[in-house]
């Protein structure tokens, strides 16, 4: 009998679901010390946690025959997933159960940051003031609102937002236009479209591309008495900067959900006086409590009975049923669609995966592999191996895989061609001995480099001089580079994959771009 042990609280619903189960032993120790917790949990098939259990190195060393970890919640700060991978562990969250609940604390923020309800109710409620002529407020009808992130919240912010008449404009680079558009919804590529917004909201993962997505220099492009609401995650706007355009009026008022170190209490935004904060409450409705309960304890009694893992975030691959050489072709192919995602960032339409080799037999696998990286980039930690083709026909985003028993040039060669709205990007990879990971084409120009770090793809013109600008530019910013790769084709172009040490800062890949000489210029980190 597998065992199920519950190691913080969660509604009694979902307890009761595991408690109903014939084949499964549980163990609800919520109200447990951790020390004494880590005692138990040795005899644990999996076990299901909220954020007062820390998944870390000591957690990880009293397991025992532990097989997955539910985190009944979105957020995985508090597991150590990376670890866990090492020991064989499963991770799964509950990425969905508190859609409702966090859409409905955005909009709470939104309308009172226009009539600002908590300074009313002080001043009536505590200093006894009747002055209704401090109040005025102003009305969301007819005002501009930008939704940064068009997924499973966002596009529900728009929803409710349309009810209040107001015009919307939603910005998601990984979407179709079509998924905002046939909701009567605008939709922009350009950024700074959002920047002209009266009021605007956030509604993404917290990767790279989207920490510090609203920073000083988005702010100073903005509306003068903008407002900010941000509901998400932590660090997605630039605390030090928005706290400055606050204290300045730039921004008239933000309401704020998530900081960037929780608890917040002494966070300087605390003390102005046109902020309005809740503590990390998007998912506090009893409702979604229940939702993630339920939902919890329907993936962890999954999980123990080897049914599947749903919403994994790192399903390993089990070492008796695949050789070891194919799971570095798992891993070439993921490092590939994700080096993609980030060279080709417009909305997807198509993925198509030629496979050469005996490694064609593993397809399924490795189309698996190359959508979780495609769709890594703009998901984040909702993308994993079980959601991956769900999510990507979800996309409207077709799907090809072609193979070939043979390879002409290698003993097995992964192509993924990766078509957006706008362009096709195709690269090509393949494992030597050892297990080194190559790249060997990008779009027609041979390449023989080790996909991995800051790279900077810079396609030019193929005259001379090229290389010498590009070092002297990049020397110009302090930054080193480790290797440099050139490739060439008969259309006298070339193409060079420069690995660097430092990030590249912006305003150097501007004056790259003003190189006569050059034609496009990218940056993908892996």
């Amino acid at each position: 009998m597998s065992k199920i042990i519950v190691c913080d609280h969660i509604h009694q619903r979902g307890l009761d679901l595991l408690e109903n189960q014939n084949d499964i032993q549980m163990q609800n120790l919520a109200d447990l010390p951790k020390d004494q917790l880590l005692t138990l949990i040795k005899d644990a098939d999996v076990v299901i946690t909220r954020s007062s259990t820390a998944v870390d190195e000591k957690f990880l060393n009293s397991i025992g025959k532990l097989k997955a970890i539910v985190r009944a919640g979105v957020g995985v700060d508090n597991v150590d997933i990376e670890n866990c991978s090492r020991k064989g562990v499963v991770v799964m969250n509950v990425p969905t159960a508190n859609t409702i609940a966090a859409v409905e604390l955005t909009m709470a923020h939104i309308i009172n940051a226009v009539r600002n309800f908590p300074g009313a109710d002080y001043q009536l409620r505590i200093e006894r003031k009747w002055k209704r002529e401090d109040w005025y407020g102003t009305e969301l009808k007819g005002k501009k609102l930008g939704i940064i992130g068009f997924g499973n919240i966002g596009s529900r912010v728009g929803i409710r937002a349309k009810a209040f008449e107001m015009d919307i404009l939603a910005y998601d680079p990984y979407i179709q236009p079509s998924k905002a558009t046939d909701m009567g919804i605008s939709y922009t590529k350009n950024f700074e479209d959002i920047l002209k917004c009266d009021i605007i909201t956030i509604h993404t993962p917290k990767n790279e591309e989207t920490k510090n997505i609203i920073t000083s220099n988005e702010i100073s492009k903005m509306k003068d008495g903008v407002i900010l609401i941000n509901c998400a995650r932590g660090g997605l706007y630039n605390e030090e900067d928005i706290f400055n355009a606050l204290k300045s009026k730039k921004i008239r008022w933000a309401g704020i959900d998530v900081f960037t170190k929780e608890p917040g209490f002494n966070n300087p935004l605390l003390d102005l006086d046109n902020v309005y904060v809740t503590p990390h409450i998007g998912a506090n409705t009893l409702e979604s409590q229940e939702q993630i309960a339920l939902q919890a304890a329907q993936a962890a009694l999954e999980a123990a009975r080897g049914a599947s893992y749903p919403n994994a975030l790192n399903l390993p691959v089990k070492e008796n049923e695949i050789h070891e050489n194919v799971k570095a072709y798992l891993e070439l192919t993921q490092k590939l669609g994700f080096f993609c995602a980030q060279a080709n960032k417009d909305a997807i339409t198509s993925i198509h995966l030629n496979i050469d080799g005996e490694i064609s037999q593993y397809s399924n696998s490795l189309i698996t592999f190359a959508l979780v990286g495609i769709l890594k980039p703009s998901l984040g930690e909702n993308i994993n191996y079980v959601n991956a083709q769900f999510l990507a026909k979800e996309r409207g985003i077709e799907i090809h895989v072609k193979t070939k028993e043979m390879s002409n040039s290698y003993k097995n060669l992964i192509t993924i061609t990766l078509t957006t709205s706008s362009e096709s990007l195709s690269v090509s990879g393949t494992v030597f001995e050892d297990n080194i990971i190559k790249l060997t084409n990008i779009n027609g120009f041979n390449i023989d480099i080790e996909p991995k770090g800051k790279m900077i793809l810079f396609k030019n013109t193929d005259v001379p001089g090229v290389i010498g600008s590009v070092g002297n530019t990049l020397a110009k910013h302090h930054i080193n580079i480790s290797d440099f790769r050139l490739g060439r084709n008969s259309n006298k172009e070339a193409l060079a994959l420069i690995i660097i040490d430092e990030q590249i800062p912006q305003k150097a890949i501007e004056e790259l771009k003003n190189i006569p000489a050059c034609l496009s210029i990218r940056t993908v980190t892996i």
